[in-house]
C-alpha cells in the first residue's frame, strides 16, 4: 500500500538539511531502485524552484510500504528525523485515484 510521509523541518534546520541530504538521498536510493517511490521532494517556505536562505519547512514522500508500521519505523529512521531536521514526520495511507 501507498503512504504519505510528511516530515515537518525544525526551525533554521537548512544548514543541517544540507549536511545531511546525501544521506537521506542514500537512503531513498533503495526505495528508489525497487519502485516503491510515486513521488518525493522538500516543500520551500516560498513560492519558489530555489527558496535560498528561506529553506523548507519540510518534505513529502509518498511510497510504497507493506504496512504502517513499516512505513513509521523508515521514517522515523530517516537521517532527517534522527539528526534533528525534522522537528516531527506524520505517517498516512494514501491511496491514489490520479494519475
Amino acid at each position: 500500500m501507498l503512504y504519505v510521509i510528511l516530515g515537518r523541518d525544525r526551525m533554521d534546520s537548512l544548514s543541517k538539511r544540507l549536511e545531511v541530504r546525501p544521506n537521506h538521498l542514500a537512503r531513498i536510493d533503495p526505495l528508489v531502485q525497487e519502485g516503491r517511490i510515486l513521488l518525493a521532494g522538500p516543500m520551500p517556505n516560498v513560492d519558489a524552484e530555489d527558496p535560498g536562505d528561506a529553506g523548507f519547512s519540510g518534505s513529502l514522500i509518498v511510497a510504497e510500504f507493506d504496512s504502517i508500521d513499516q512505513a513509521r519505523a523508515w521514517a522515523e529512521a530517516d537521517p532527517y528525523m534522527t539528526e534533528g531536521v525534522f522537528e516531527s514526520v506524520e505517517v498516512f495511507p494514501f491511496k491514489q485515484v490520479l494519475p
